[in-house]
C-alpha cells in the first residue's frame, strides 16, 4: 500500500536572516526577518504554498544582506589602502 507521505518541513531561514541582519546589512535583514517568521504561521494556517514562499523570499533576501555586507567590506578596505598610501606618498 502506497502511504501519503507527510510534506517535507519547510525552513524558516530565521537564522540566516538574523546573522546577516547583525553581520552584514540592516535594511534588508530585517526584511529577510519578517519573511522568515511568517513561515511557521502559514504553514499551521495550511498555506504551504504561501510558507515555502516566504521561506525562499527569507534565503533570497538574506543571502542579499550577507552578500551587500561582503561588498561594502571591500569597498571599506580598498578605500583604506587607498587613504593610506595618499597620507604616505604626502611625506
Amino acid at each position: 500500500m502506497n502511504m501519503p507521505q507527510a510534506p517535507a518541513p519547510i525552513p524558516n531561514n530565521l537564522i540566516w536572516a538574523i546573522l546577516s541582519t547583525i553581520f552584514c546589512c540592516l535594511p534588508i535583514g530585517i526584511y529577510a526577518i519578517l519573511q522568515a517568521t511568517k513561515v511557521d504561521g502559514l504553514v499551521a494556517a495550511g498555506d504551504i504554498a504561501g510558507a515555502q514562499k516566504a521561506s525562499d523570499d527569507a534565503k533570497k533576501y538574506s543571502m542579499i544582506a550577507a552578500g551587500a555586507g561582503v561588498v561594502v567590506m571591500i569597498i571599506y578596505i580598498i578605500i583604506m589602502f587607498i587613504g593610506a598610501a595618499a597620507s604616505g606618498a604626502g611625506m
